[in-house]
């Protein structure tokens, strides 16, 4: 279960397909900074050694998509660039309490909400998309995507306790689905 409040529109499959293109590379850019996020984390809490492990292990898989999409990118002739990031990661860490443990429990949520929702966008791509190439590469990511979410959900629980955690992930679910939902001028895979 991906715990979101809400469910992507089939409006996004459609701008999604008309902007391709851009997906792919966007999609390049948000394993970089999954892989990003874990590696701060690790870096950030040190003390908390239930953390390295997972986060290590996670970071490696994250990295390991990043490389996958550039070499689609490079099949495809795309050419991979800085472009302008959706508003949706920085509205959900405007979202992240100042101190610890409220921090690193909200950090570590939000990035199970970035993992579920990228989860469903892919398995709609995966599903909608009317390029078998592209489907079959969106469907071997759906199960880590899944099991990232996991991870960083069972991570939150291990700090706080199973309900604590559960109760702030009800929370921002919620806010997450207004973020999502928010009109955006381009389309990426969180946003549009």
């Amino acid at each position: 279960m991906l715990n979101l409040a809400s469910q992507t529109t089939s409006e996004w499959l459609l701008r999604a397909e008309a902007h391709l293109d851009e997906v792919l590379l966007d999609h390049a850019h948000c394993e970089k900074k999954a892989a990003g996020a874990a590696i701060k984390l690790l870096f950030s809490y040190p003390h908390h050694r239930f953390l390295q492990e997972p986060l290590a292990e996670l970071a490696r898989e994250e990295l390991e998509h990043f490389q996958q999409i550039l070499m689609l990118l490079d099949a495809r002739s795309i050419r991979y660039e800085t472009i302008k990031p959706s508003p949706y990661g920085m509205a959900l860490h405007r979202l992240v309490r100042r101190d610890d443990p409220d921090r690193l429990l909200d950090l570590l949520t939000i990035a199970a909400l970035i993992e579920a929702r990228s989860c469903e966008r892919f398995q709609i791509l995966a599903d909608g998309i009317d390029d078998a190439v592209l489907g079959d590469l969106y469907r071997s990511l759906l199960v880590s995507e899944a099991r990232h979410h996991g991870t960083y959900r069972e991570l939150a629980a291990q700090l706080v306790g199973r309900e604590v955690a559960e109760t702030r992930l009800a929370e921002l679910a919620e806010a997450e689905a207004e973020i999502i939902a928010r009109p955006c001028e381009w389309v990426r895979v969180h946003a549009g």
